[in-house]
């Protein structure tokens, strides 16, 4: 009997965040943020993003799951070579926070696999000293 190894589509993601001072209102605790992620496919097979899942978390370590499919309505289809981008916000109660979490993907074959998404900050102008 030989097991077949699965080879799993491979990528990185970047990410990219700012503070959205026009639609903030520190006066009634509500901090907006943008932030910007991009997904490269540094693989060799195509595969689905097909669902996310974020945790944030604000400056007293209260913690929120977001769970949906997709991303911003779309479930794209990512190459090999190929980045997706795209841009989306975070309201938060604090004037510092992070986001983290995973992308769930569906392999050429139809294997689920996760992507991690790197910890990043989301950090209000004059909020660190």
């Amino acid at each position: 009997m030989s097991l077949k190894k699965l080879t799993l589509p491979h990528f990185e993601i970047a990410t990219s965040s700012i503070y959205l001072d026009a639609e903030s209102d520190p006066q009634m605790k509500k901090y907006m943020f943008a932030y910007k992620i991009q997904i490269k496919n540094l693989g060799t097979e195509s595969a689905q993003l097909v669902s996310r899942h974020w945790i944030i978390t604000d400056a007293f370590g209260f913690t929120e799951e977001v769970k949906g499919p997709g991303v911003v309505g779309l479930q794209p289809k990512i190459t090999p070579d190929q980045t997706f981008q795209y841009e989306s916000a975070c309201p938060l109660s604090t004037s510092t926070g992070t986001m983290r979490g995973f992308y769930s993907f569906l392999s050429h074959t139809g294997e689920p696999f996760n992507v991690e998404i790197p910890e990043f900050y989301l950090v209000a102008p004059h909020s660190v000293h």
